[in-house]
């Protein structure tokens, strides 16, 4: 039941294998979250619509506080955003941490947003020639001319 939910939330052809193992411990007023996770699952190719097979895996470590914490950091107005600094904590509502959110998260940060069949080509449509006003009274002439008895 779980994995079929995963599914639909994730648009996957199917997950036949979940695996994960997580670490809760205390940090400030709040906990740090750490796991390791890995699936079995398949999506639909871009190109043909057929199921592509894959095995993904991931760590994750994430800061959580609770909603109102002293520790919550303050913005300020004028800082400088560093990319290279650590996220901050994300912030729970009430007293139960959602696990299983954080991991449908970080699988689904890992798909392939655009997987495609090993060999799959896309081959595009034939674009039809300009057509204008012009060009459509010209065939309409070429046709009145060739209905005509000769």
């Amino acid at each position: 039941v779980v994995r079929a939910a995963i599914v639909r939330r994730l648009d996957l052809v199917s997950l036949s294998g979940f695996e994960a193992s997580v670490r809760l411990s205390p940090w400030l007023d709040g906990a740090v979250l750490e796991g390791r996770w890995s699936a079995e699952l398949e999506q639909a190719c871009v190109v043909t619509l057929d199921p592509v097979a894959t095995a993904l895996s991931g760590r994750f470590s994430v800061r959580l506080l609770p909603v109102g914490s002293p520790n919550t950091p303050q913005d300020e107005p004028d800082s400088v955003i560093d990319p290279e600094a650590d996220d901050p904590p994300d912030l729970v509502e009430g007293p139960a941490i959602p696990v299983g959110d954080y991991l449908v998260e970080h699988l689904a940060l890992e798909l392939d947003p655009f997987p495609r069949k090993p060999g799959a080509v896309f081959v595009p449509p034939e674009e039809p020639g300009l057509i204008t006003p012009f060009s459509v009274l010209k065939d309409l002439a070429a046709k009145n001319r060739s209905d005509k008895p000769g």
